[in-house]
């Protein structure tokens, strides 16, 4: 096998900078040397520190390697780690006696074992023997406990597969094995169900790799290739991952490609398919100084670091729809949009860490120059957002998106369903929750119709707004990254606010830039997250530079979005 040079390189350099950084977060002298900097840290901080520390100890290339000054700061993490774990073998991190969070720390503990088994010194003998008791005790919780989410299904399961591996119990094949009888929550095109870049990148790509390798299933190993080919839709020119339409706390973040580097390695070296070698070269060069947790996993299993097959062009010219998320993805080579109309909100309509909420419906990119979100919040009874139920696609070049919200105004009930003592059931109606008897009551509806028509078109995109039904102010929010540069816009204020008017504004970082308009008049119109967040004094108001462009419905208004690498600036 030939090895990749550049990448154990890389890996190292970036171990042994990991190293200094937690032997810094530990007392170095005094009295008190050795205790923990930030007694704080949970079990899984402890056990992913101690893992940076043992990747260098082991490694011949480190600069750590059999270190003495490492025996030290190891025995205060596996000790700490052995105090924290309670009888029945948990761990509480942020949840109580958990077993999956349990299982994040026992895959880092069981490949902490494996490395300082194998290489075998004498000096590591007492933190193996503390991390044997503390791996035997956490396994039979793991193959008796229950869990919370899809992913905690495949990160138990491969933390009882790595266990199994080091001291082999039958009950941890046979829980495994129930856990993979239900299936894998993917659909065909890639998207496992909770829709979420971070959580298929640190828990069910790997944890599916992993059962696929200790238990002999590698039937598990296409959700993750598939998986990848969907992420690499989903990737931008500079690295990030969308995660708009994610049931995730992701779902508003930017999600850094970096977290997939070895599989996109593994998939490469077993397929030979030089696509995934192009990205996780660019992941290598873009991204050399934070890779130092790989270097652990490199050397439990050294294929990984294997020559690369030859790179091949990623796809730059595409429309990709993935139905089953609402999400439609397109790049024209430097310039990206996508489009969203796969919220959770029509179904459960509430705000939580597990649900699809996001109301940006669109975004755009034009090199540097990104317009992170496209939002738009008519002030109608306090229903917040404009958030589509759904997308089509009704051209070659356009989508649609499109909802109606209906507000009912009660009215008497019907006799026969009337009480003298007044005492009706308590029965809800969205914001109510009252002695009314909504569900007998004849209703007056005020509606709002809303569709959104999105249309690429040479240069960039036009957005055809088409309100109707009632009478609203309303507001169009586009949300630039910090960094840029605006003009033709008015500031509001000096927390980032600013109103079109009239006219075009631009948006400009370095050579790239995205021109967008025109303004609709300088009535101000703010905001409106709607009831389900103000009522708790919450805002969904995002990072960035925010412009406005404002109206009242019934409105028809097309926003159009042109960008440097259609027209000539």
């Amino acid at each position: 096998m030939q090895l990749d040079e550049d990448f154990l390189e890389v890996l190292t350099r970036a171990g042994d900078a990991q190293i200094k950084l937690v032997l810094s977060e530990l007392d170095s002298g005094g009295p008190d040397a050795g205790e923990l900097d930030n007694a704080a840290d949970g079990a899984r901080t402890i056990a992913r520190k101690a893992r940076r520390l043992v990747a260098g100890y082991v490694w011949s290339r480190s600069a750590y390697f059999h270190d003495p000054a490492l025996a030290g700061p190891l025995e205060v993490l596996v000790d700490r780690l052995a105090a924290l774990q309670h009888d029945d073998g948990l761990y509480d991190i942020g949840n109580l006696h958990s077993p999956p969070d349990t299982a994040f720390a026992l895959q880092d503990l069981c490949l902490i074992w494996a490395l300082l088994d194998a290489d075998d010194e004498k000096a590591t003998a007492p933190q193996r023997a503390i991390l044997e008791q503390i791996i035997r005790k956490a396994g039979p919780a793991l193959a008796t406990g229950g869990l919370h989410t899809p992913n905690h299904r495949w990160e138990v399961s491969a933390a009882l597969a790595r266990t199994h591996q080091l001291f082999p119990d039958d009950r941890y094949p046979r829980r495994i094995d129930d856990w993979l009888g239900e299936g894998v929550d993917a659909t065909p095109d890639g998207i496992y169900s909770e829709r979420s870049p971070n959580y298929a990148a640190e828990v069910t790509n790997p944890s599916l790799l992993t059962i696929a390798r200790l238990r002999n299933r590698p039937e598990l190993i296409d959700y993750v290739r598939r998986n990848l080919t969907a992420t690499m839709f989903h990737l931008e020119p500079n690295g990030e991952v969308e995660a708009v339409a994610s049931r995730r706390q992701d779902q508003t973040m930017s999600k850094d490609v970096a977290r997939y580097l070895t599989q996109f390695r593994e998939l490469a070296l077993l397929d030979a398919d030089g696509r995934f070698a192009t990205i996780a070269q660019d992941i290598q060069r873009r991204s050399a100084d934070e890779l130092g947790d790989f270097l652990a996993e490199v050397l439990e299993r050294p294929r990984l670091a294997a020559r690369l097959p030859a790179g091949v062009p990623v796809p730059s010219e595409f429309v990709q729809e993935y139905p089953a998320q609402g999400l439609a993805r397109i790049r024209r080579g430097t310039r990206t949009a996508t489009i969203f109309g796969g919220t959770d909100f029509h179904d459960i309509a509430m705000i939580a860490s597990g649900l699809s909420t996001n109301p940006t419906f669109f975004k755009l990119r034009q090199g540097a120059a990104i317009l992170d979100s496209v939002r738009l919040s008519p002030r109608f009874f306090g229903t917040g957002h404009f958030r589509s139920d759904g997308l089509q696609r009704t051209g070659e070049h356009t989508f649609a998106l499109s909802d109606e919200v209906k507000v009912p105004y009660h009215l008497p009930l019907p006799r026969e369903y009337r009480r003298t003592d007044g005492a009706y059931d308590l029965t809800p109606d969205g914001r109510f929750y009252a002695s009314m008897d909504f569900p007998h009551r004849p209703k007056h509806y005020r509606v709002l119709r809303t569709s959104v028509a999105v249309t690429e078109v040479s240069g960039g995109f036009d957005l055809t707004f088409d309100l109707s039904g009632s009478e609203a102010p309303l507001a169009i929010e586009l949300c630039f990254r910090p960094g840029g540069a605006l003009t033709g816009v008015d500031p509001i204020d000096a927390a980032g606010n600013y109103q079109l008017s009239a006219g075009t504004g631009r948006y400009t970082v370095g050579s790239d830039w995205i021109v967008f308009g025109p303004g609709n008049g300088d009535t101000r119109v703010t905001m409106d997250p709607g009831e389900l967040y103000t009522q708790l004094n919450g805002n969904l108001t995002p990072d960035g530079l925010r412009v406005y462009v404002t109206g009242r419905s019934p409105l028809r208004y097309t926003l159009t979005l042109r960008t440097s690498s259609g027209l000539k600036g």
